[in-house]
């Protein structure tokens, strides 16, 4: 048993591996919580995919790629934002045009600079093939990101589940959207190495909407999900490993087990496993009280 897990320690490939599948899985369930309770679990997905402009751009003058898609991935949310308060457009609509419109110029723009960019690579990763700096560089975002998550937690539990009563109270919303969104794009640029941006948003959102059928507030949420995180994606490499599959698809599948095991087996929310008489009694009590009014 000790020898299947300490085998593959023996690569250092494996070793740098195992330090990106758990940092990400952390730094995924934490990010992703906060878009689970905000309901804008698309956005992720739409981020991901806005990424690919600025890395063909960012290959093409020479400069760090990261950057590049870092300023792709955020000027997406403010063209989203922008389409919303200019017209009547609702806001997942404008995602969904931001979506297809970003991809499409990222390809055309591939084609028409000659850039490098290996879309298998972009669309579904190769956390086997991660480096030293790209260990470090995670590690970077991971730690900045759990500690301003934790120096700034009260503010933004206000802004998540109050945007409106935050405002009244004079935080600066702005500033903490912002911010959510530049950490939503970190974590997506560090994600896209392990899984690629096809299942990105698995990762990003299995880990804490698992969470969030097991548990009640956004902290364990966090802890949860963040557990479920590096099982799904440490689970999932060893999978790869001795089973010569895809890693990026191994992780995702070993995730959304987790999920679908939740979804049967919680104990209060699970389909096999929660209280049907009280729950079909208080369906029935709801359904009195919206026919009184």
């Amino acid at each position: 048993m000790f020898n299947l897990l300490l085998e593959p320690l023996s690569f250092g490939f494996m070793r740098d591996a195992l330090f990106i599948a758990i940092s990400l899985g952390i730094l995924c369930s934490v990010v992703g919580s906060y878009l689970i309770v905000q309901r804008q679990g698309i956005l992720g997905d739409v981020i991901a995919h806005a990424v690919l402009p600025g890395l063909a751009i960012a290959m093409f003058f020479g400069v760090d790629i990261f950057l590049g898609a870092f300023i792709s991935g955020t000027f997406s949310t403010f063209v989203i934002a922008w389409i919303e308060s200019q017209s009547r457009v609702s806001v997942d609509a404008a995602m969904a045009l931001v979506f297809s419109g970003f991809l499409a110029l990222g390809i055309m723009l591939i084609s028409v600079l000659k850039t490098k960019v290996d879309l298998h690579h972009f669309l579904f990763g190769d956390i086997l093939g991660v480096t030293t700096d790209d260990v470090w560089r995670t590690l970077i975002i991971t730690f900045v990101t759990l500690f301003l998550v934790k120096f700034c937690y009260k503010e933004l539990l206000f802004y998540t589940f109050d945007p409106l009563g935050a405002q009244a109270s004079g935080l600066p919303t702005n500033i903490i959207k912002f911010g959510l969104t530049a950490a939503i794009t970190l974590t997506i640029i560090a994600s896209m190495q392990a899984v690629g941006v096809v299942l990105v948003i698995s990762l990003l959102i299995g880990p804490g909407v698992t969470a969030y059928l097991l548990v009640k507030e956004l902290h364990q949420m966090m802890i949860l999900g963040s557990i479920i995180g590096i099982i799904g994606s440490v689970g999932g490499l060893y999978i790869s490993y001795y089973q010569n599959v895809p890693s990026g698809a191994s992780i995702v599948l070993v995730i959304c087990g987790l999920f679908l095991l939740a979804l049967l087996f919680s104990p209060t929310q699970g389909i096999l496993t929660r209280p049907r008489n009280k729950n079909r009694s208080g369906r029935v009590l709801q359904q009195v009280t919206l026919k009184r009014r």
